[in-house]
């Protein structure tokens, strides 16, 4: 019975941390959408010659893109937390893989240069990608620990 408990409280804050993981995706993909213009002007920053067509464009791939990876991240999230409801023990895979997944892409946000030799994301931006990964982390732990 002891070891039912302690399984039902892993598995409880394994959904805190998958549910709180799911919220900061949304931050992070909305920012894209609030910060529009300090992407401009990071964008402008490092292409001073572009005009405000080509700026617009710029951003908006940006927008879509973190759109996409915001839209797939929280399917991740959803999906996994519905294998942790259900009590399925292969969660914990997806969950590892899923966030090596989402460490990579939150590097690929801090560190890919563009063209003129900047990083590309704005930083603030590409930092809010690493937040997910945060809670990404404490759940493959609290998934991977050993009940007892």
């Amino acid at each position: 019975m002891v070891n039912i408990r302690c399984k039902n409280r892993r598995r409880h804050g394994a959904l805190v941390t998958l549910y709180a993981g799911a919220g900061l995706t949304v931050v992070a993909t909305l920012a894209a959408f609030v910060d529009r213009a300090g992407l401009a002007d990071h964008i402008r920053a490092g292409y001073p010659a572009y005009g405000p067509g080509e700026i617009d464009s710029a951003v908006t791939a940006y927008t879509v893109i973190l759109s996409v990876l915001g839209a797939l991240g929280l399917l991740g999230w959803l999906g996994t937390a519905w294998a942790v409801r259900m009590g399925k023990g292969w969660a914990r895979r997806p969950a590892g893989g899923l966030l090596a997944v989402a460490i990579c892409v939150a590097l690929a946000a801090l560190t890919v240069q563009d063209t003129n030799g900047e990083v590309g994301l704005a930083p603030l931006l590409g930092w809010l990608q690493v937040l997910p990964c945060a809670a990404g982390l404490a759940t493959v732990v609290l998934l991977w620990r050993r009940p007892g």
